[in-house]
């Protein structure tokens, strides 16, 4: 038997604002320049781009933040990837949609996947999300000897006790 959500995580808004004590914790960590999907209502940093600079076609710069729409992943993942190949850190919050091709194409040639344990919620949303999330880290490559740029992806859980959703 399926089990019936009746609507309870249905949306039709793509793009929810990132939950603010996610940001804090990457922030120190990374200390974003750019919030590259972002508008002046819902950007986590000084400086963004997305609706009135398309970002998939500028170049990025320095290090960045991502939550891109959902509903277009992919095309996002592609782009920080190819802003890590010219050397720009991009750390991205994404659905963590393993059986995709951008997912094997992509986030398995950055430096660092975190997946999310529970479900953060998003904006004034009642629910988490009823997805897997991931936090994906792209990273320049570092070369382990002279003339290498060999690396490998560095896979973890990500857990913050007093944010996950208790259902």
């Amino acid at each position: 038997m399926m089990a019936k959500f009746d609507g309870k995580f249905e949306s039709h808004n793509q793009e929810w604002e990132t939950p603010q004590w996610l940001f804090d914790k990457l922030d120190a960590e990374f200390n974003f320049d750019w919030d590259v999907a972002a508008d002046e209502h819902n950007t986590k940093c000084e400086k963004f781009m997305y609706k009135y600079l398309d970002a998939l076609t500028q170049r990025w710069d320095d290090t960045c933040w991502l939550n891109p729409p959902y509903k277009q992943v992919g095309k996002w993942m592609k782009k920080a990837h190819e802003q890590m190949l010219l050397g720009v850190t991009t750390v991205a919050l994404i659905p963590a949609r393993t059986n995709t091709n951008w997912w094997h194409d992509y986030c398995m040639k950055a430096r660092e996947i975190r997946f999310i344990k529970g479900r953060p919620k998003f904006g004034d949303a009642k629910y988490g999300l009823p997805q897997p999330l991931a936090i994906v880290v792209f990273q320049p490559p570092i070369p382990l000897f002279h003339g290498s740029d060999y690396k490998t992806t560095k896979i973890s859980s990500f857990e913050i006790e007093d944010t996950l959703s208790k259902e």
